[in-house]
């Protein structure tokens, strides 16, 4: 992207009749003057340039080091949950907390930050995001907090300018390490002692190329960018990216107008960091493009991210935002749902009744406990003492878990976040590419390479669940250092339905599996129970036991998050 004009603190003005009362029109994208009726088209920011030619670090006039600024436009601080609130008082001097609603005042102003350099008008109407807002909300109205049902109302929605980073980068991009092909999977012998092995090809791979990355865009608010589900919803609003920032218009204070906006309290120096994980993020599901003929992972050894040229520019992006304060035993939580205003996608929090779920967790742990009885004792606990009928009952400790788990995740969105590394622009150039094979491996118990490392994402700023519930559960439900980029053997399917299928999908069959086996065994079980003849089966002897067999098959890895 090319720098837009010098932006201005200042209304600009209708080309036709001078007057400032102009205002976006979100139906047509267009700005229309409230004077003399005309109707014009704003300054699209130039986005043609090359970013082959992109050398050094630019910085754009809006993204450079904050400074206090309180023409017309400024910040009001709020007296409520301390949200700092851009307000344009060329229009009004009071305005409402986009966060808690609570109402400003010009008494509550502090020094302003840097205007941006570019806005990303509206596009959905309102309305079309209340639709929205209220579906995501009743889906969700089982185990919703009697007070937040009574409470919500699509009324507060509101339109808000959000303070982003757009940053294009030139880079260069040189991994190299090993990457194994699967040849075959077999497993080898009897009842419970079956074990599944795999044949495969090891190489050496290398990947060289140069990458242009356009519009990698990263939160500029230290609260949003504090992500930690434990605590905040903030992966909310990072999960509704990514925007269409090729259609920003060049900085107008007209935007502003009917709308509320945060200022952005970040610098260059405080995302360079952010940046870097994510443009690594980027290369090296790029490369997993190029290498997918090794179905069992890759273990780069070395990876060098060399940038050439980058260019900062600092922007305001539009959502449509419900929010809601919950309040638990003195606690304070702050829930949104929100919107993007250009693409409709839509993610939020609800507040769960947490003695209603806990009460349906126990009842399904009471039933998976006693179905777990009954078919351990049926099946397998013949020779365990019938004083201790506990110990069989560990069998059904996980069914109301689970359940718990699913639904507050349901809930909460969790595992919701934005995939930077697959949804931003990027395209590989003068690729060049080293296989060179090393020796067949045989006999190998893991299916994937040891020490694979070729789908982590290390740029992901939710840290709250791998807190939670440690670094390999967090990694598979994609949350935190995720391992598993979405579906690079698929491209025809959007990382979004990739993840959103793989984490529903471990949940629904983890609860499936436990649900069948426990009611088909327990009902069995209570049959086979309600006879008075354990001796009658006592008295055969069954030989489970089978031949050693083998399966050959074609192995195909669908990748995961």
């Amino acid at each position: 992207m090319a720098n837009p004009k010098q932006p201005k603190n200042d209304l600009n003005r209708c080309p036709f009749c001078g007057a400032t009362d102009v205002t976006l029109d979100p139906a047509t994208g267009q700005l229309k003057c409230h004077f003399c009726r005309a109707v014009f088209d704003p300054q699209f920011v130039d986005t043609t340039s090359d970013l082959r030619q992109l050398q050094g670090e630019i910085i754009g006039s809006g993204a450079t080091q904050i400074i206090p600024d309180t023409k017309n436009v400024l910040t009001f601080k709020c007296a409520a949950c301390g949200a700092e609130i851009v307000v344009d008082t060329a229009e009004s001097t009071s305005a409402r907390c986009h966060w808690c609603r609570h109402h400003l005042s010009v008494n509550e102003t502090i020094p302003n930050g840097a205007v941006p350099d570019m806005v990303l008008p509206f596009k959905m109407a309102k309305n079309n995001a209340e639709t929205n807002i209220q579906d995501f909300v009743h889906k969700r109205q089982f185990f919703a907090h009697p007070k937040f049902k009574e409470e919500f109302t699509t009324k507060n929605v509101m339109g808000v300018y959000l303070p982003y980073m757009v940053v294009d980068i030139n880079s260069h991009v040189a991994l190299a390490g090993q990457a194994e092909h699967l040849v075959r999977s077999y497993t080898r012998g009897s009842g419970d002692s079956r074990t599944t092995y795999y044949d495969a090809d090891l190489y050496n791979v290398s990947r060289d190329f140069d990458l242009l990355i356009d519009g990698l865009t990263i939160e500029a608010s230290k609260d949003k960018l504090h992500q930690n589900t434990l605590i905040n919803t903030n992966n909310i609003i990072n999960s509704i990216m990514p925007f269409d920032t090729e259609h920003c218009v060049a900085w107008d204070a007209n935007y502003l107008r009917g709308f509320a906006s945060e200022k952005r309290d970040t610098d260059v120096a405080d995302l360079r960091n952010q940046l870097t994980l994510q443009a690594r993020d980027v290369a090296r599901y790029k490369a997993n493009e190029t290498i997918q003929f090794y179905n069992r992972g890759a273990k780069w050894q070395t990876e060098k991210f060399d940038v050439k040229g980058v260019h900062w520019q600092s922007a305001y992006l539009p959502i449509w935002l419900y929010s809601y304060m919950e309040e638990d035993n003195g606690k304070k939580l702050l829930h949104y749902v929100a919107v993007n205003a250009r693409t409709g996608e839509t993610m939020g929090s609800v507040p769960i009744y947490k003695q209603k779920l806990l009460g349906f967790s126990a009842l399904i742990e009471l039933i998976g406990i006693i179905l777990g009885i009954a078919w351990f004792l049926s099946f397998i606990g013949m020779d365990i003492e019938e004083d201790n009928p506990a110990l069989a009952g560990l069998i059904g400790l996980t069914p109301g878990f689970i359940y718990y788990w699913w639904i507050t995740n349901r809930y909460r969105n969790m595992s919701a976040r934005h995939y930077h590394e697959a949804e931003t622009k990027a395209t590989p150039e003068n690729l060049k590419s080293s296989d060179i094979f090393v020796e067949h491996r045989k006999g190998l118990k893991n299916s994937r390479i040891e020490g694979m490392n070729n789908n982590i994402v290390s740029g992901v700023v939710s840290g709250g669940a791998k807190k939670m519930m440690g670094e390999k559960m967090a990694a598979a439900i994609g949350i935190g250092k995720m391992k598993g980029t979405p579906n690079i053997n698929n491209t025809n399917s959007s990382p979004d339905e990739v993840a959103k299928k793989s984490r529903n999908g471990i949940v629904i069959a983890i609860i499936v599996i436990f649900a069948t086996i426990f009611i088909f065994m327990g009902i069995i079980g209570a049959v086979i129970s309600s006879f008075d003849g354990y001796s009658y089966y006592q008295d055969y002897d069954y030989d489970y036991s089978h031949d050693d067999y083998d399966y050959n098959y074609n192995y195909k890895d669908y990748g995961g998050v």
